[in-house]
Protein backbone atom coordinates (compact mmCIF):
# COMPACT_ATOMS: atom_id res chain seq x y z
CA UNK A 1 0.00 0.00 0.00
CA UNK A 2 1.46 3.36 -1.00
CA UNK A 3 1.93 6.31 1.36
CA UNK A 4 -0.75 8.23 -0.54
CA UNK A 5 -3.23 5.38 -0.10
CA UNK A 6 -2.48 5.18 3.63
CA UNK A 7 -2.90 8.94 3.96
CA UNK A 8 -6.25 8.83 2.13
CA UNK A 9 -7.40 5.93 4.30
CA UNK A 10 -6.51 7.86 7.44
CA UNK A 11 -8.67 10.78 6.26
CA UNK A 12 -11.60 8.60 5.23
CA UNK A 13 -13.89 7.90 8.16
CA UNK A 14 -14.94 4.31 8.52
CA UNK A 15 -18.20 3.35 10.07
CA UNK A 16 -18.62 0.12 11.97
CA UNK A 17 -21.83 -1.81 11.47
CA UNK A 18 -24.53 -0.17 13.56
CA UNK A 19 -22.38 2.84 14.52
CA UNK A 20 -24.13 6.19 14.67
CA UNK A 21 -21.54 8.97 15.15
CA UNK A 22 -24.15 11.74 15.00
CA UNK A 23 -26.08 10.18 17.87
CA UNK A 24 -22.87 9.61 19.82
CA UNK A 25 -21.95 13.26 19.42
CA UNK A 26 -25.45 14.28 20.49
CA UNK A 27 -24.97 12.29 23.70
CA UNK A 28 -21.53 13.83 24.25
CA UNK A 29 -22.92 17.32 23.64
CA UNK A 30 -25.79 16.67 26.07
CA UNK A 31 -23.49 15.31 28.77
CA UNK A 32 -21.15 18.29 28.47
CA UNK A 33 -24.08 20.72 28.50
CA UNK A 34 -25.55 19.14 31.64
CA UNK A 35 -22.15 19.12 33.32
CA UNK A 36 -21.66 22.83 32.67
CA UNK A 37 -25.14 23.64 33.97
CA UNK A 38 -24.54 21.50 37.07
CA UNK A 39 -21.29 23.32 37.82
CA UNK A 40 -22.92 26.71 37.27
CA UNK A 41 -25.71 25.64 39.64
CA UNK A 42 -23.16 24.51 42.21
CA UNK A 43 -21.54 27.93 42.11
CA UNK A 44 -24.89 29.70 42.36
CA UNK A 45 -26.89 27.58 44.81
CA UNK A 46 -24.32 25.77 46.97
CA UNK A 47 -21.22 27.94 47.21
CA UNK A 48 -23.03 31.17 46.17
CA UNK A 49 -21.43 33.54 43.71
CA UNK A 50 -19.77 35.67 46.42
CA UNK A 51 -18.43 32.49 48.02
CA UNK A 52 -17.11 31.30 44.66
CA UNK A 53 -15.47 34.71 44.15
CA UNK A 54 -13.75 34.33 47.55
CA UNK A 55 -12.54 30.86 46.52
CA UNK A 56 -11.13 32.23 43.26
CA UNK A 57 -9.35 34.99 45.18
CA UNK A 58 -8.02 32.40 47.64
CA UNK A 59 -6.30 30.47 44.85
CA UNK A 60 -4.78 33.60 43.34
CA UNK A 61 -7.35 34.39 40.66
CA UNK A 62 -9.34 37.63 40.46
CA UNK A 63 -12.56 37.17 42.41
CA UNK A 64 -14.56 38.82 39.63
CA UNK A 65 -13.51 35.98 37.34
CA UNK A 66 -15.90 33.73 39.27
CA UNK A 67 -18.86 35.65 37.85
CA UNK A 68 -17.53 35.33 34.30
CA UNK A 69 -16.92 31.60 34.77
CA UNK A 70 -20.44 31.16 36.16
CA UNK A 71 -21.93 33.01 33.17
CA UNK A 72 -19.82 31.02 30.70
CA UNK A 73 -20.82 27.71 32.28
CA UNK A 74 -24.52 28.60 32.42
CA UNK A 75 -24.74 30.04 28.91
CA UNK A 76 -22.42 27.41 27.46
CA UNK A 77 -24.44 24.60 29.01
CA UNK A 78 -27.66 25.93 27.52
CA UNK A 79 -26.06 26.45 24.09
CA UNK A 80 -24.62 22.93 24.09
CA UNK A 81 -27.96 21.39 25.04
CA UNK A 82 -29.76 23.44 22.41
CA UNK A 83 -27.13 22.66 19.79
CA UNK A 84 -26.22 26.25 18.96
CA UNK A 85 -22.72 26.20 17.44
CA UNK A 86 -21.77 23.36 19.79
CA UNK A 87 -18.27 22.83 18.43
CA UNK A 88 -17.29 26.43 18.99
CA UNK A 89 -19.00 26.56 22.40
CA UNK A 90 -17.05 23.48 23.49
CA UNK A 91 -13.82 25.08 22.31
CA UNK A 92 -14.62 28.44 23.91
CA UNK A 93 -15.28 26.73 27.26
CA UNK A 94 -11.97 24.86 27.17
CA UNK A 95 -10.16 27.56 29.23
CA UNK A 96 -12.71 27.06 32.03
CA UNK A 97 -11.84 23.37 32.22
CA UNK A 98 -8.11 23.94 31.94
CA UNK A 99 -8.37 26.56 34.69
CA UNK A 100 -10.26 24.09 36.88
CA UNK A 101 -7.60 21.44 36.26
CA UNK A 102 -4.90 23.97 37.19
CA UNK A 103 -6.71 24.96 40.42
CA UNK A 104 -7.19 21.31 41.44
CA UNK A 105 -3.71 20.10 40.37
CA UNK A 106 -2.16 20.48 43.85
CA UNK A 107 -4.84 18.15 45.27
CA UNK A 108 -3.68 15.20 43.19
CA UNK A 109 -5.27 13.02 40.56
CA UNK A 110 -8.49 11.69 42.12
CA UNK A 111 -11.40 14.14 42.11
CA UNK A 112 -12.77 12.82 45.43
CA UNK A 113 -9.53 13.85 47.18
CA UNK A 114 -9.91 16.72 49.65
CA UNK A 115 -10.40 19.81 47.49
CA UNK A 116 -10.95 17.69 44.37
CA UNK A 117 -8.33 16.40 41.96
CA UNK A 118 -7.59 17.40 38.41
CA UNK A 119 -8.59 14.29 36.42
CA UNK A 120 -12.27 15.23 36.03
CA UNK A 121 -11.71 18.68 34.49
CA UNK A 122 -8.85 17.26 32.40
CA UNK A 123 -11.14 14.51 31.07
CA UNK A 124 -13.87 17.05 30.32
CA UNK A 125 -11.32 19.20 28.49
CA UNK A 126 -10.48 16.22 26.28
CA UNK A 127 -14.21 15.53 25.76
CA UNK A 128 -14.68 19.16 24.69
CA UNK A 129 -11.82 18.81 22.21
CA UNK A 130 -13.39 15.61 20.87
CA UNK A 131 -16.66 17.45 20.29
CA UNK A 132 -14.87 20.32 18.56
CA UNK A 133 -12.89 17.97 16.32
CA UNK A 134 -15.75 15.58 15.56
CA UNK A 135 -18.82 17.66 14.85
CA UNK A 136 -22.04 19.05 16.20
CA UNK A 137 -23.96 15.79 16.53
CA UNK A 138 -27.58 15.25 15.62
CA UNK A 139 -30.33 17.82 16.06
CA UNK A 140 -28.11 20.91 16.29
CA UNK A 141 -30.13 24.10 15.84
CA UNK A 142 -27.18 26.06 14.45
CA UNK A 143 -24.39 24.07 12.82
CA UNK A 144 -20.78 25.05 13.37
CA UNK A 145 -19.62 24.11 9.87
CA UNK A 146 -20.67 27.54 8.62
CA UNK A 147 -18.11 29.21 10.89
CA UNK A 148 -14.54 29.81 9.82
CA UNK A 149 -12.89 28.50 12.99
CA UNK A 150 -14.05 24.91 12.57
CA UNK A 151 -11.28 22.35 12.13
CA UNK A 152 -12.74 21.03 8.86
Amino acid sequence: MSAATLHAAARTPTRAHGANPALGLLLLRGALGLMYLAHAGLKLFVFTLPGTARFFAGVGLPGALAYAVFAAEALGGVLLLAGVYPRQVALALLPVLLGAAWVHAPNGWVFNAPGGGWEYPAFLAVASLVLWLSGDGAFALRRSESLTWSPR
